[in-house]
């Protein structure tokens, strides 16, 4: 980009709203709970590693049961998807994100589930003046999950695989690099859509206005600006190298907010020996993608058992 090239008025809008988006995402309503979907379970709650306050649910197994899934979520969403159905909610693609669905089906298949909102998220408590970090202040949160696991006198005592959605993943990759004594116990990980960033705004802001995402230096600068991050910083590709367990990668192949590639530099840079890739075919649309498991949970149960049971 040149000094002298510089967005519409119209491209600056969406740049703005797409900085906004990244640094201080709005909170969605957790709409929907376990019960609406034939699942018991507890409203729990414990602080990340820093302190802040998160909030959760524990979802048992129907039966004895000494598996269990930690499971977190992307951004902008919560522990129960996404009211992208709704305003205001709608405003990237109308559709709703319901994980519960998923969530019944690793239930159904004899998992005990902990789900929990991250910070800024949900109804979890804020952290760093509400900024997010698209996993690099949010890795605080995966920590305090994994340490809420191993001082409780029950959940100690069982094993454990992780699903670390999006952001949730790009945290989960943070935690266990920071922390991997903490997790070398964890049978597996199942980690969908993690993102770099320089990615997505770039495709995203294009997606709305085309050629608004050219101005990578002017994103980078209002996200800082509303108290964010650069993109640069934001990425799995920092961490992935540290990652040890068996891992599955998934991606929406052609996904319009960002690039295969992308994608795919995460699996490669993977230190665990045993990865997969899989590709959600026959959509481009990320908000379809995360629904997917709940439609389709063979992969998804399929790699948890073959490493937990």
């Amino acid at each position: 980009m040149s000094s002298t090239n510089q967005p519409t008025p119209e491209q600056f809008e969406v740049i703005k709203a797409v900085a906004d988006f990244s640094a201080k995402p709005m909170r969605s309503p957790v709409l929907r709970t376990p019960d609406e979907h034939g699942m018991a379970y507890t409203d729990v709650f414990f602080p990340a590693i820093d302190g802040v306050p998160l909030e959760a649910w524990y979802i048992p197994a129907p039966s004895d049961s000494n598996l269990l899934i930690i499971a977190n979520h992307p951004l902008p969403m919560n522990r129960y998807g996404l009211a992208g159905h709704l305003e205001p909610w709608d405003v990237m693609d109308p559709t709703e994100i319901n994980f519960l669905f998923e969530l019944k089906h690793l239930h159904d298949a004899g998992y005990n589930i902990l789900t929990y909102d991250l910070r800024n998220l949900g109804r979890s408590g804020s952290g760093g003046n509400g900024a997010c970090g698209v996993g690099r202040y949010e890795w605080r949160d995966c920590v305090g999950a994994k340490q809420y696991v191993d001082n409780h006198p029950e959940l100690s005592k069982m094993k454990v695989g992780l699903l670390s959605r999006c952001t949730g993943g790009n945290a989960q990759y943070e935690a266990i690099s920071r922390h991997p004594e903490l997790f070398r116990n964890v049978s597996c990980m199942v980690s969908p859509l993690v993102v770099s960033m320089e990615v997505f705004t770039k495709n995203y802001a294009n997606s709305v206005l085309q050629g608004s995402g050219e101005f990578p230096e002017i994103i980078d600068f209002e996200q800082i600006k509303a108290g964010g991050l650069k993109n640069s910083e934001m990425t799995p590709h920092l961490f992935a190298k540290d990652i040890f367990m068996p891992t599955l990668i998934v991606q929406v192949r052609g996904d319009k907010w960002t690039e295969d590639s992308d994608g795919e530099k995460t699996y490669e840079l993977l230190g665990a020996k045993e990865k997969d890739f899989f590709w959600i075919e026959g959509t481009t649309r990320r908000w379809v993608g995360y629904n997917y498991f709940g439609q389709h949970p063979e992969r998804l149960i399929g790699w948890f058992d073959k490493y937990m049971k």
